[in-house]
């Protein structure tokens, strides 16, 4: 999978291209980092690195995740953070959400069987399709958006 990264020396972004579905939640909570009419795309000189991890972690799919730019001891103190926070969800949890007018998002270790009996085991977040128009089927590559897809 393509990663395309943007760092300001203390929190690395990382871009999934394949992943995201144009869902805006990025540009609309934080415009002046994520633009898709400049480039790069994302300059995050525009806001502080909190809230540059605040508006990552809404993104529904995953496309775009983060990482800190640390020393080891600030390491090891995120590190047991994350530990924590981690062992508070179930790691074997599943959750589906329906987007507004848009794909459906399955978090989640799931199972998706297709049409030919064929099964695939998907680690999550998974973004399927529900207009019918995406030529990534059964994921949703964001033509929702292009088509005014309403549900």
């Amino acid at each position: 999978m393509t990663e395309k990264t943007y760092s300001n020396g203390d929190v690395t972004v990382v871009w999934q291209p394949e992943r995201c579905i144009h869902s805006a939640k990025c540009v609309s909570g934080l415009s002046n980092v994520f633009n898709p009419d400049r480039r790069p795309w994302i300059d995050l000189t525009g806001a502080d690195s909190a809230a540059v991890i605040a508006q990552v972690d809404q993104c529904p799919t995953k496309a775009l995740s983060w990482r800190r730019e640390a020393s080891s001891k600030d390491a090891a103190v995120q590190s047991a953070a994350v530990t924590t926070a981690a062992s508070a969800v179930s790691p074997d949890a599943v959750s589906v959400e329906l987007l507004p007018n848009g794909p459906l998002i399955v978090r989640g270790p799931h199972t998706v069987t297709g049409a030919d009996g064929k099964s695939v085991q998907r680690k999550g977040p998974s973004v399927y399709c529900r207009c019918g128009a995406s030529n990534r089927k059964p994921f949703c590559d964001g033509t929702h958006t292009r088509i005014n897809f309403k549900a």
